[in-house]
């Protein structure tokens, strides 16, 4: 297997939109085609983080940004 690191282009947090479900408790996060929901803000854009990883961007992930936490 090889060890190389996957390169991870840069996003802004302006790229993400956060709202409350509809008839559900939570709330849901997007960004680049990623759709993910959660319980509370900061557990939506955690999840939001790693599916972003995958798709090979990266979002500020050491902690939420105050533009996300109120709502």
């Amino acid at each position: 297997m090889s060890s190389r690191k996957k390169v991870l282009k840069k996003m802004s947090i302006g790229a993400v939109t956060v709202f409350k479900i509809a008839n559900r408790r939570g709330y849901a996060m997007i960004a680049r085609n990623n759709l993910t929901e959660g319980r509370s803000i900061p557990q939506a854009y955690a999840r939001l983080v790693k599916a972003c990883r995958r798709a090979g961007y990266e979002l500020p992930g050491n902690r939420i940004p105050s533009r996300l936490k109120t709502f």
